[in-house]
């Protein structure tokens, strides 16, 4: 087999595009339609090297390598796997073929014909070198560790104990322990890979699908007695569906989370469609009680199967791309327009004037933000999420300058009182330094600003309020002032995406 220093030959940066045997060097990618055929005309290399040889075995030999590249080159530009992948292997298993017979191609030591098989032989190490780099990406492994760490954690809470013939432990702990993964998974960053992108994806939408299923469920209702006989039947059977509904969501919850190696979607929808057919057949027209239980049972299984479309979820769609969703795009809009508002305020504070103050334009965009459609994926919330806190942060600079402006001071005031509005100051002009701040953490002007709001932290710990609540109150509030400053300036260089 082929070395994997022979398969990571660096490719020649000499090498033009229109020189390529396939038209365009391999770009990572970029090129293609998340899993769509490539954009690119493909060139046959008989019309690219027609001075040459266009008949000749070694030429017709390298196309049929091109057809067969251009049919892997999708796969491996949509592939969010690891390594211990199925796919994985079958594609570089095909890969290192081609490698392997690229080389085989007799060039008769024709100039030509050399730089027709180095071109294939790199365009097949591009493919390999980016199947391998998303498989192993720092960010491609951190999603499965905090897969993994999901996994385990339903499997002990709700899963295990559901086997055994106990009751899932489904509480506010659990739930808020969900909560957490899904913001964790939302701040990997993906380096606007679409392999790591779908791979996030397809990570989120199961565990929001899990959170549904456990928040959502539905308890099972107790119907006042004494009730007609016929009734009871009715109450009798619907009840035994409740009971086989609950189990169908722990396996629903299993199959989501990777932890039922038997069951498959398909096979569950089935069970869940016979349940409803067997619930339609009831006869519960004479008693409105029964027939709105009926009705619940009815909702919970439909609220189960409309989870079971995500087997597939992300192989087929491009909803991993939210460059191109409207909410995205609606927050995006929002963004630049609160941009253009901030330049302005800061322009204005330059000069000293206090006079520009857009609030009611910003307080309109933040309900704007609040009436965008997220589709409960938590990427479109936290991108949400922080276009409000944008906003915010302008008016809450606002709000300081014009409280500083119309402080006076009498000779009463406490000295530690004054302390407080001093560090106050100089908080509104840090602020005003953050709000500009458009560099990254590695920057001296960050490690700048982060000290210097350090130290104001400091000097807040330091005033002592000598017992007046005035003072204690303000104190606080200014302690916070600047921990969202901090917070702010940190959300501002963490570079997330979508």
């Amino acid at each position: 087999m082929m070395s994997r220093a022979a398969r990571r030959t660096t490719r020649s940066s000499a090498q033009r595009a229109e020189n390529s045997l396939f038209g365009k060097p391999f770009d990572g990618g970029k090129r293609m339609d998340h899993g769509g055929p490539q954009q690119q005309q493909q060139q046959h290399p008989m019309e690219q090297q027609q001075p040459y040889h266009p008949q000749h075995p070694a030429m017709m030999r390298l196309y049929e390598v091109q057809k067969e590249v251009a049919s892997l080159g999708p796969q491996v530009c949509t592939f969010s796997g690891l390594q211990n992948d199925r796919d994985y292997k079958r594609l570089e298993r095909e890969l290192t073929r081609l490698l392997l017979e690229v080389d085989q191609v007799d060039t008769e030591g024709k100039p030509e014909l050399q730089g027709a098989r180095k071109r294939a032989a790199q365009e097949v190490e591009g493919l390999l070198r980016y199947l391998e780099e998303n498989a192993t990406h720092p960010s491609r492994l951190a999603i499965e560790e905090l897969s993994n760490e999901a996994r385990q954690l339903v499997d002990e809470r709700v899963v295990a104990p559901q086997r055994a013939g106990g009751v899932a432990e489904i509480n506010d702990e659990l739930v808020d322990a969900l909560q957490e993964l899904v913001l964790r998974l939302t701040q990997v960053k993906t380096e606007g890979r679409v392999p790591l992108r779908k791979a996030r994806y397809r990570a989120l939408t199961r565990l929001c699908a899990v959170q549904d299923v456990i928040e959502g469920r539905t308890q099972q209702q107790t119907l006042s007695l004494p009730l007609s006989g016929d009734t009871h039947e009715a109450v009798h059977c619907i009840n035994q569906v409740m009971v086989k509904v609950s189990v169908a969501r722990s396996q629903l919850v299993a199959l989501l989370m990777g932890l039922s190696g038997r069951d498959s979607c398909a096979h569950l929808s089935r069970i869940l469609t016979e349940m409803q057919v067997e619930l339609d057949a009831l006869d519960v027209s004479g008693n409105a009680a029964i027939r709105n239980y009926r009705k619940q049972v009815v909702e919970e299984i439909n609220g189960l199967l409309k989870h079971l479309d995500l087997e597939g979820e992300g192989d087929d769609t491009r909803r991993y791309d939210l460059a191109q969703n409207n909410s995205i795009r609606e927050i995006e809009a929002v963004r630049a327009h609160v941009s253009h508002l901030r330049e302005g305020v800061l322009r204005h504070c330059v000069m000293g004037d206090l006079s520009f103050r857009p609030k009611a334009e910003l307080q309109s965009l933040l309900t704007h933000l609040d009436q965008v459609d997220t589709a409960k994926n938590p990427c479109i919330r936290e991108a949400r999420r922080r276009a409000v806190v944008e906003v915010q942060a302008i008016i809450t600079f606002l709000d300081l300058r014009e409280a500083l402006a119309r402080r006076q001071p009498g000779p009463a005031e406490h000295p530690s009182h004054r302390a407080v509005w001093l560090v106050l100051g100089s908080l509104s002009d840090l602020q005003a330094q953050v709000l500009g701040f458009d560099g990254k953490r590695a920057d001296k002007s960050y490690m700048m600003l982060e000290e210097l709001l350090t130290k104001q932290l400091l000097a807040l710990d330091a005033v002592d309020p000598q017992g007046d609540e005035t003072t204690k109150m303000a104190r606080k509030q200014a302690v916070k002032f600047a921990q969202n400053i901090l917070n702010y300036l940190d959300m501002k260089t963490d570079e997330w995406e979508y």
